[in-house]
Formats: C-alpha cells, structure tokens, sequence
C-alpha cells in the first residue's frame, strides 16, 4: 500500500527554520517525482516544491523560493524539504506525496508565530 509518513513540523519563531522528512513506501520511489504540498487555514492545498526522479530538477512555488530547498534520498525512500527564514505565511500541515497521488499521509504541521 503506498503510504507517506512525514515529519519534522513544530513551532517556530520567524526566521527560523525546520527541515521536514517524509517517509514513502508501497512503490518505487525511486522512479517518482516528489512534491511537497502544504495545506494553510482555511485554504486548499497548494504545491510547494518537486523534485524528479532522475537528475534532481527542482522547482519551486514563487512563495517559497530562495527559501526552502527539496532534495530526497533514494537509498532511503525519504524526501526532505529543508525551510529556512519562515515566516508566519508558511504556518499549514505540509504533505509529501507523488504528482497526481491518491494516498496522503496525515501531513506534518508547521507554525510560524512569535
């Protein structure tokens, strides 16, 4: 069964930082695009950061970029998504999964509040 688990969410200051896991398995990860999503209060559940499969290209959405940084490891079935100069926008549960995934995990959340 495919199934993500992720972790590393908590409460942070502004500016500060989390580096969030996530946990795949039930496929082959190594073939699959990763993206990280995040869900805000109140907002639907937006695309964060991908990486490919292959050679690690990377995107980003505009509000993240040049702050948070995507990278996975394969030998590991896990995906990262390091996040530096939060800032209280970025407060949402934040999910990993496959383009197009039809399993979610619970979601790891982040909150970002002096």
């Amino acid at each position: 069964q495919v199934q993500f688990v992720e972790s590393g969410g908590g409460l942070v200051q502004p500016g500060g930082s989390l580096r969030l896991s996530c946990a795949a398995s039930g496929f082959t990860f190594s073939s699959s695009m990763m993206n990280w999503y995040r869900q805000r209060p109140g907002k639907e559940r937006e695309l964060v950061a991908s990486i490919s499969s292959t050679v690690g290209i990377r995107n980003y959405a505009d509000s993240v970029k040049g702050r948070f940084t995507i990278s996975r490891d394969n030998a590991k079935n896990t995906g990262y998504l390091q996040m530096n100069s939060l800032k209280p926008e970025d407060t949402a549960v934040y999910y990993c999964n496959v383009p197009f995934g039809k399993y979610w995990g619970q979601g790891t959340q982040v909150t970002v509040s002096s």
